[in-house]
């Protein structure tokens, strides 16, 4: 009786602990349908990594830039870089997905497929890696967030929550730092260097781009005229 009333209350606590992880994602993801966040875990996780080595260097840099003051060809942008069938996708690129495994199965590293819409549930709520876990929960946060975001939310908070340097997080904080101007007046080829180095921001530098980061930038602005430019935006 006793072993069976044990396992009564260990079922009693999962079901709590469900319930309680189920109202918390459902609940942050439908606040932020409407609610600016503040901060991300990876911004998070960035500050106390550098706080902890007494990086004296780190200058962490974020300030949220509404949608209808973000360039059009910033959007564009992250869009020809990214994610080019965000528009139409509803999370998951699978096709991306599939060759992306393809590859990692012949050995070849790979950015892994991901949609804009799940980096947004990894920048937000994630941690750095490749874990089934962690995959799974980016799918779960990926499914609430195209479920009660419109396509233009997504791209705002990606936007604002991406890296493009070290401490420097959104297209806000980006564009003052390298460009001394607000997101709101990027042009085509500031806005393609500032994509070109989403893959991997502390490696490639907005402010010494190498020959590499150049090519990629040019490919992008190229991308984007290839998808209409600024038409595209009309489809979110």
């Amino acid at each position: 009786m006793a072993s069976g009333g044990g396992f009564r209350r260990v079922l009693r606590w999962l079901k709590l602990l469900v319930l309680g992880w189920l109202m918390f994602s459902i609940g942050t993801v439908l606040l932020m349908r409407w609610v600016d966040p503040v901060t991300s875990s990876f911004m998070l996780r960035d500050r106390l990594i550098a706080l902890w080595a007494g990086d004296k260097d780190y200058h962490f840099a974020h300030s949220w830039v509404d949608w209808s003051q973000i360039s059009a060809n910033m959007k564009v942008a992250v869009i020809a870089s990214e994610d080019q069938k965000f528009p139409d996708h509803y999370g998951f690129d699978m096709e991306s997905m599939q060759k992306a495994w393809r590859a990692n199965q012949r050995g070849r590293r790979t950015r892994g497929g991901s949609t804009i819409s799940q980096q947004v549930a990894k920048n937000l709520y994630l941690w750095p890696g490749q874990s089934y876990v962690r995959k799974g929960v980016e799918a779960w946060f990926t499914v609430l967030i195209e479920t009660f975001w419109s396509k233009q939310r997504i791209l705002e908070v990606y936007l604002n929550s991406a890296e493009f340097g070290k401490g420097v997080f959104g297209v806000g904080a980006a564009s003052q730092r390298y460009f001394s101007k607000p997101a709101a007046k990027l042009t085509v080829q500031e806005a393609a260097l500032l994509a070109s180095v989403l893959p991997a921001p502390k490696r490639f530098l907005v402010a010494k781009p190498s020959g590499f980061v150049r090519t990629r930038q040019a490919w992008i602005a190229r991308q984007m005229d290839h998808l209409g430019g600024v038409s595209v935006l009309t489809e979110l």
